[in-house]
């Protein structure tokens, strides 16, 4: 029996995604519990991360959204007031009298050291997510106040990223390498802060803007290859010819993917038919490269040769994560897989990017949703044969943000008139 994927997607949402998170929530202090164990069955903490709470704010301001327009059923206001208090929770309890915010909070909001000595401003990409989170909350809220918080909390990881003066906890940046990731999250904060400021009539739109187009460049021109493959790390004068070193060699298929719907909804907006090719051209060698023939799904780290990560050692702690996980199999590059595949099929009308749309979406539903509905949410990490395996990926969280995302996300998509993708899928366990 086939289900139309819009419906598939928003009972997917309803049924087994919101139930755990609903449950998870600090209804006293705002905000979500997040440290669970991998089958999300023992709460092992009460700590929270910025970078989770942040999302969380997102989501369920997102999701508010959504009900608001029609596109999901429920009622947004229950939604908006726990984001609302939330974005407070953070706003008021969150930053450092150096306008940073704490990487990691108790559960009333006091700030704590993620390992001693590490200080408590460890990370900003903790900033960059409460940048989003109050981004969409203010869209949502239509509270123009929660927007300004958000753009001077973006001025900030400006300045700091103008300066050098960053912290990328828990993937800190090795001497003498650019990442990806810096300009692939400012991408996104900028593109999400943009859109919400032209809905505001605000008069720095067209910058923060100009300054999306600008990270999109960056991506497409320094590292992405000639064949379409996204490096994670270069040289940081763009010399590509240093390809000995494995930090220089290694590929995060998901974070290729990902990324790619940032360039394409950027792309998109200003016209730029040749980035959306070449995101286009990214998301198939992702694909390419990333797909375990053996048992299926992507990898979570590959060479850009294709297999095991190779190269030479610098000594790097990167190294270690890279050499030590490469081919397990994480929740979140197969959410962000099925998105991006679904938005790159509907620009090009590739029939390759759908068949890999269909093989992920196999292997992602079979694999990852708890077989326990009781608990729901998705196993989050697997061995390669597809075992659950409790293991920390980034931070010991159960995270609330890609799968959610993206579910939500694919119904928006889907739900646009002009949307050329007509997709069915199979019933799924």
């Amino acid at each position: 029996m086939k289900k139309s994927s819009l419906d598939f997607y928003r009972n997917h949402v309803n049924q087994v995604l919101l139930p755990f998170w609903e449950r998870a929530l600090d209804e006293r202090n705002g905000g979500v519990y997040t440290c669970f164990n991998n089958a999300g069955t023992e709460r092992i903490s009460t700590d929270k991360y910025t970078w989770s709470q942040g999302r969380f704010v997102w989501i369920w301001s997102r999701l508010a959204r959504l009900r608001m327009d029609g596109l999901m059923q429920g009622e947004a206001e229950p939604l908006l007031a726990q984001a609302g208090k939330t974005a407070r929770f953070l706003r008021e309890r969150a930053f450092l009298e150096n306008g940073h915010a704490a990487f990691l909070l108790t559960e009333d909001g006091k700030p704590k050291e993620s390992f001693p000595g590490a200080g408590y401003d460890s990370s900003f990409y903790a900033d960059c997510f409460v940048v989003l989170g109050f981004t969409e909350y203010a869209r949502a809220a239509g509270d123009r106040e929660m927007l300004g918080q958000a753009l001077a909390v973006y001025d900030s990881i400006l300045s700091r990223l103008d300066r050098g003066d960053v912290r990328s906890e828990p993937y800190p940046a090795p001497e003498g390498l650019c990442l990806h990731a810096y300009s692939m999250i400012m991408l996104n904060v900028s593109q999400e802060l943009a859109e919400v400021l032209r809905a505001f009539r605000h008069g720095r739109a067209e910058e923060v803007e100009r300054r999306a187009v600008g990270y999109m460049d960056k991506i497409l021109d320094r590292f992405v290859m000639a064949d379409g493959t996204l490096l994670e790390m270069v040289d940081e004068h763009g010399v590509r010819g240093r390809k000995e070193k494995l930090l220089c060699r290694y590929v995060n298929p998901g974070h290729a993917i990902e990324c790619m719907w940032f360039v394409m909804k950027t792309a998109e907006f200003n016209g730029r038919a040749d980035a959306l090719d070449q995101a286009c051209a990214v998301v198939r060698r992702a694909f390419e490269l990333g797909w375990d023939p053996v048992y299926g799904g992507l990898l979570r780290f590959v060479d850009y040769g294709g297999g095991e990560p190779e190269g030479d050692l610098i000594g790097d702690g990167n190294e270690d994560l890279i050499l030590g996980s490469w081919d397990t199999k994480l929740w979140w590059p197969h959410s962000e897989a099925l998105y991006s595949a679904v938005l790159a099929y509907d620009f090009s009308g590739d029939d390759r990017i759908l068949d890999w749309y269909e093989r992920v979406f196999e292997y992602a539903f079979s694999v990852f949703p708890n077989p326990d509905a009781k608990v729901g949410e998705w196993i989050q990490i697997r061995d390669r044969q597809g075992r659950p395996l409790e293991k920390v990926v980034a931070l010991p969280v159960k995270d609330p943000y890609h799968v959610l995302r993206n579910m939500l996300l694919i119904i928006e998509r889907l739900s646009e008139r002009d949307c050329k993708i007509k997709l069915e899928t199979k019933g799924v366990r």
